[in-house]
């Protein structure tokens, strides 16, 4: 072999060596990319741990320093809009659910009407059953009053509180507003309505931040309503005076009307009747209520070892439910 062709055989194989790096190296990289995906896709396919998820309770409870209070029913067993249980001792609310939701006052209205007649008027302040009886409306719950009947406002209350009646509430609520303005000639609507003023302000006052009310008797209106968060703050006030306690806490009584009429009211709350199956010895009062927006609602005044709550159930399917939803708020209560 000659020197020049050993010469151009050598040029050849370096020039072929130039050529072929570039392609060694992309597939040796093309071949550690590949690897690389692989063990990625192998990792992403390996079953990760799952996260922990802390499911918190359904129903909202608060606490501070009072006793804490076991888990309770949720709201939906039984079928209820709005529930919530306040301890007067501590100041302070213990449960609640939904408590700020608006809903229809139906009777619980009446510890209302209760608490500015007594603001106003001296307890035994004699008035007399009158035409407003003409604004009550059909089908109400009644205390049966005769017109013509002359009663104090102590009994009207009662009157009001136990049976409920609405009649008790018109003829309480046109007579107070005639009483402070007694030179004022008002219509009957036009006396309700001064009195359901009285009302509004007066619930203003007390610190009930999301009612509003258009009767004494607490009958559905559109412009009508409440929240059991506000319920609960006019029950801390209506408990505290003596009439409304007495009236709510009385299972039964029969009172002389000033015109010679005897009255016996039966308490409309079957927890204070001893021959219910829901009477608790614990209970000392204090309001139900029923409408057909409404539903059936109960602010219920009950003592658990040595201190006093206040519970309140509203929007309840049933008379029954109302009752059971109650019971288990007490119950869970130590």
């Amino acid at each position: 072999m000659s020197k020049a062709y050993r010469l151009r055989k050598d040029r050849v194989m370096a020039a072929m060596a130039v050529l072929l790096i570039p392609v060694l190296f992309f597939c040796m990289c093309s071949r550690h990319s590949k690897k690389s995906k692989q063990a990625n896709a192998s990792a992403e396919a390996k079953p990760v741990a799952a996260a922990t998820t802390v499911i918190t309770q359904t129903t909202p409870v608060i606490t501070t320093t009072a006793a804490a209070v076991p888990q309770m029913a949720h709201i939906s067993s039984p079928s209820c809009r709005a529930a919530a249980v306040y301890s007067i001792n501590d100041d302070s609310m213990i449960y609640s659910d939904n408590m700020d939701e608006k809903t229809a006052p139906a009777s619980l209205t009446k510890l209302l009407t209760a608490s500015v007649a007594l603001k106003y008027l001296d307890p035994d302040t004699v008035f007399t059953v009158g035409s407003e009886q003409a604004l009550v409306q059909p089908y109400s719950s009644l205390a049966f009053l005769d017109v013509g009947s002359s009663l104090t406002v102590r009994d009207l209350i009662t009157g009001m509180l136990m049976a409920s009646g609405n009649d008790a509430a018109y003829a309480l609520a046109a007579s107070a507003a005639r009483e402070m303005e007694p030179g004022v000639e008002m219509t009957d609507q036009a006396a309700v309505n001064k009195f359901c003023g009285l009302m509004n302000s007066f619930a203003a006052e007390i610190g009930m931040k999301n009612s509003h009310f258009t009767t004494p008797d607490g009958w559905d209106d559109p412009d009508q309503y409440t929240t059991v968060s506000d319920l609960i703050t006019l029950a801390r006030y209506a408990v505290k005076l003596p009439v409304i306690s007495q009236a709510a806490g009385t299972h039964q009584k029969t009172v002389e009307a000033f015109s010679g009429e005897n009255y016996t009211w039966t308490n409309s709350n079957l927890l204070l009747d001893p021959d219910s199956v829901y009477y608790r010895r614990e209970v000392t009062g204090l309001k139900t209520g029923t409408t057909l927006e409404a539903g059936n609602s109960l602010i219920t005044v009950f003592e658990k070892n040595g201190k006093k709550y206040i519970s309140a159930v509203a929007g309840c399917d049933t008379d029954e439910d109302r009752y059971d939803l109650t019971i288990k708020l007490i119950d869970a209560v130590k």
